[in-house]
């Protein structure tokens, strides 16, 4: 709980956590105390580090891949959300349109980077501007992320191993060096797959969610089309 506080936490802040801070705000029944002891034991695990001199913590890609590890389930969307999909894509003409729609509100959805692979092994990529936003504190990781989002082969890598199935890489999972400071999301919709990209410290609960609900209302489409 207190590892997951602290993800949670991070990404919505990205200033480092510390136990004052989950005490007041995850009612976990345990004083500050207890909770920067349990925070310790986290440390000498590798879930958790202590940037600089900072009091807070943050999650490393371990305590990361912990924390999707325990995520039960993908949690569904709203019903706002999943008929502001449907309405998004629903005046879609053909396959090629609707996919080239969905990678534009995926990454709207997710305020990540945005990749469909298309039935003809293409990737179409969007929301690349996003990454100077949520990677502007490491510019000089922007630089090769930019340069590997340019090779399609980079991209097939990355929407690879997808099947029906939330396939989630975290930093050095990453099938290339140059985005071993990002995180990706995915998800295979039959004839393709869908996924977003961003840094490590990403919404990983909510980007699974999008991405679940965009690939099987794409593979509703298809199925439907036939």
């Amino acid at each position: 709980e207190i590892l997951r506080a602290i993800v949670e936490e991070y990404v919505a802040t990205e200033e480092p956590v510390g136990s004052k801070v989950i005490a007041a705000r995850h009612q976990l029944g345990v004083s500050p105390a207890t909770i920067r002891n349990d925070m310790a034991i986290l440390e000498d695990q590798g879930l958790i580090s202590q940037p600089h001199t900072s009091a807070g913590r943050i999650p490393t890609n371990t305590g990361y891949r912990l924390f999707v590890d325990r995520i039960q389930e993908v949690k569904p969307l709203s019903a706002a959300e999943r008929r502001a999909i449907e309405s998004f894509l629903a005046n879609s003409d053909d396959l090629t349109d609707l996919l080239e729609r969905t990678v534009r509100l995926l990454s709207q959805l997710t305020n990540q980077v945005a990749l469909i692979r298309l039935p003809q092994d293409r990737v179409v990529v969007a929301g690349t501007a996003k990454l100077a936003k949520s990677i502007h504190d490491e510019a000089s990781a922007l630089s090769p992320i930019l340069e590997s989002l340019e090779e399609q082969v980079v991209l097939m890598k990355l929407l690879s191993d997808t099947d029906g199935f939330i396939n989630v890489k975290i930093g050095d999972e990453q099938p290339e060096k140059g985005l071993s400071r990002t995180s990706s999301v995915s998800m295979g919709y039959g004839q393709g797959a869908v996924g977003v990209l961003g840094p490590t410290r990403m919404d990983y609960a909510g980007s699974m969610a999008a991405v679940h609900a965009v690939a099987r209302y794409i593979g509703r489409f298809i199925s439907e089309a036939k």
